[in-house]
């Protein structure tokens, strides 16, 4: 059977998946609707930098040039970061820029009934050797012309940051339709160039509705554009943590934790019973509840003290930015973030306003705060409320069957095996759905046991049993991550994780020299720059 295979998606994971199959003999063909590579990175406001430092955030076995004297890269320079790459491993020939995917189809393949019967993976546990062919629709951006290519496997490396804007519902005869000015989500800011995004917002009243990072970094952008005279609102429903810089939070946070005495304190999806113990044992407040939540919170200490230091450094009680949930909780949802350069100077000189409101809705002049008498006059509404990754993983499918299996209930996460591959469906893997703090390596860890797995190094257990550890993996999100448990963060087990994979592909997981820096050293992805796909 051949063995052709389609990557979808040159971001950071499609690049990694292109480069490691590469490698292990396969010839695969990448399809990416911009003209570059490079993905959500293609697409951000002109002010955005890289969150975490660059040592964190690079592949296994390219670091960043000698050139890049900053910490924290611009947009621009991760850019070229990732370009390089591709240069470098000789990926541009295999990816088709301007090419659209429409939908992907499972054709020829085993009826439904013979599907549900399946005991293993594709019938028998084994890549390329299911009846079907997956036929991929592609557009040409530029001609609008359609084509129809063929492959054995599809590796969908989409991300969930992109293409799907979560829209919130508003009352009836109060939403954005009855606004005399205009609305937009931040993904239609961000793929704005930076003369027009400029253009857009200049001399402007501007709103944001939104908590998290992208929200404040639109702030920071119009508080730029527009000073004192023309503040920008942020509303926002609940505060996140962030931090002043994390360079020296990084560190911190690597070595509370981020190494296996700090995984020691939290159970883990499929731990034997003397490490439960253990969890269990070393978090004296394992009982305690976080508000009404029936969420039992490890590290509750370690969690603690850090929020006493961000609150004795920084002033967020007097700007209304002290969460009402821990640090772990955002830790554990890998929603950690870091403040914009000068966000509480644009603070206290009044260019940036930040308001509370659990909701709210428009009116012809602008936008009415749950508990304020008079509407807020603005000119422009940027809807910083995220994305649907869920729903645009749903939506590339073409069968409806398939589309209820990668996407069940709101109360569930995207069922995958090992972070990589759906029990039921056949021949797909998935890179880049599961976050962690170190996306790059952790999709390369993906990628490399994907490539071990296609070339008949890797044996998948049965149907019944991936779908055991998926539901022990939504369930440890759940307790970590609380009501963002859909976003599939691995952070607070991702050794754990990382082991679970070095193990599948018969590789040492313990990667430290001596016991105490096996103990009590941060783990990141100098660690398995050894591994290699022979």
């Amino acid at each position: 059977m051949e063995r052709r295979i389609v990557i979808i998606g040159a971001g950071t994971s499609g690049l990694a998946a292109c480069k490691y199959l590469l490698e292990f003999g396969f010839n695969p063909t990448v399809f990416e609707v911009d003209d570059g590579v490079g993905g959500l990175w293609r697409h951000t406001m002109d002010s955005t930098k890289l969150q975490n430092n660059k040592q964190m955030y690079q592949f296994m076995d390219f670091p960043w040039p000698s050139s890049v004297k900053e910490d924290n890269p611009s947009h621009n320079q991760v850019l070229d970061y990732l370009n390089s790459y591709a240069q470098h491993f000789s990926l541009i020939p295999y990816i088709r820029f301007n090419s659209k995917v429409i939908d992907i189809d499972y054709v020829g393949g085993e009826s439904i009934e013979e599907m549900k019967s399946w005991e293993w993976w594709g019938g028998n546990g084994r890549p390329f050797c299911s009846k079907g062919t997956w036929h991929i629709t592609v557009q040409n951006t530029k001609n609008l012309s359609v084509e129809v290519y063929k492959a054995e496997l599809v590796v969908l490396c989409i991300g969930k940051y992109s293409g799907f804007p979560n829209i919130p519902k508003f009352p009836l005869g109060k939403g954005p339709d009855v606004f005399s000015g205009k609305v937009m989500h931040s993904m239609d800011y961000s793929n704005l160039d930076n003369e027009a995004a400029t253009e857009l917002i200049k001399g402007k009243r501007v709103t944001i509705i939104g908590s998290q990072k992208s929200a404040l970094d639109l702030a920071a952008e119009c508080a730029n554009a527009n000073g004192v005279k023309h503040p920008c609102t942020v509303i926002q429903r609940n505060a996140h943590w962030f931090l002043p810089d994390f360079n020296i939070w990084g560190v911190i946070a690597g070595f509370l934790y981020l190494n296996r005495f700090a995984e020691l304190l939290v159970h883990k999806p499929g731990e034997s019973f003397l490490l439960g113990l253990v969890a269990t044992l070393l978090s004296p407040l394992n009982s305690m509840l976080i508000q009404s939540s029936s969420v039992n919170y490890q590290r509750w200490g370690i969690s603690k003290v850090v929020e006493t230091t961000l609150k004795w450094k920084l002033p967020l009680k007097k700007y209304g930015l002290v969460p009402n949930h821990s640090f772990f909780q955002d830790l554990s949802s890998c929603l950690i973030a870091v403040f914009p350069d000068n966000f509480f100077d644009k603070l206290k000189e009044g260019s940036i306003l930040i308001k509370q409101s659990q909701s709210c809705s428009f009116c012809s002049e602008g936008v009415i705060i749950d508990g304020e008498a008079k509407p807020l006059k603005t000119d422009i509404v940027i809807l910083a409320t995220g994305y649907r990754g869920d729903q645009k993983i749903k939506n590339i499918f073409k069968s409806p069957h398939f589309q209820n299996h990668i996407v069940g209930p709101a109360t569930s996460t995207v069922p995958l095996y090992r972070q990589i591959i759906h029990p039921r469906i056949p021949q797909l893997a998935i890179i880049g759905y599961a976050e962690s703090l170190e996306n790059i390596f952790s999709s390369e860890m993906k990628c490399l046991w994907l490539g071990h797995f296609l070339d008949g190094n890797v044996e998948l257990p049965s149907i019944r049993e991936m779908e055991k550890e998926v539901k022990s993996w939504e369930e440890n999100m759940k307790q970590y991550g609380g009501p963002y448990f859909w976003k599939s963060c691995i952070v607070n087990c991702g050794i754990w994780y990382h082991d679970q994979l070095c193990k599948d592909m018969k590789y040492n997981p313990r990667r430290k020299k001596g016991f105490l820096a096996e103990l009590f050293q941060p783990y990141g992805h100098a660690d398995y720059v050894a591994l290699s796909p022979k």
